[in-house]
């Protein structure tokens, strides 16, 4: 597993989002990015951090965020949760989950005494110049902003 640290430049990466149109971290070259990683749409802790995130969204413009979403879930599953929720981010469908592995995030889980492959929910803040600044493992999904907001002293 690739384990990413705070100093290191972002791994580079392209994937479509809900609509079908390729994104890739060389789109937001200049901007701060909260670049976020979850297990599933539609699941209580993916729902409550996505539209937490989203509540927010206005803030974390002004401090000059842009919010990116990435889940092995299909276009057509982000396009619904979007929609759904009113989500006003892209959402990567990382369905080869290469970009999950770039980062480090899919992983071996435990859950009831099975263990399986899955999404490790973790956040990175990449700064202007690529950088990660912050990581975030330990997301609290409710307030995963202010959470946010709080460690970079926003």
């Amino acid at each position: 597993m690739n384990k990413l640290e705070v100093g290191q430049k972002a791994p580079a990466f392209s994937g479509k989002n809900q609509d079908g149109k390729e994104i890739s971290l060389d789109d937001f070259k200049g901007q701060k990015v909260v670049l976020y990683f979850y297990p599933k749409d539609n699941t209580s802790g993916c729902t409550a951090e996505a539209c937490n995130l989203n509540d927010n969204l206005e803030q974390f413009a002004e401090k000059g965020f842009k919010i990116i979403g990435v889940s092995p879930d299909s276009e057509a599953s982000h396009r619904k949760f979007r929609e759904k929720y009113g989500l006003k981010f892209d959402l990567i469908a990382d369905t080869e989950k290469e970009i999950l592995q770039k980062y480090g995030v899919w992983a071996e889980k435990k859950m009831y005494g099975r263990t399986y492959m899955g999404v490790v929910r973790t956040t990175f803040i990449i700064d202007e110049n690529g950088v990660i600044i912050k990581i975030f493992d330990k997301v609290k999904t409710k307030e995963h902003s202010e959470q946010i907001f709080q460690e970079l002293k926003l």
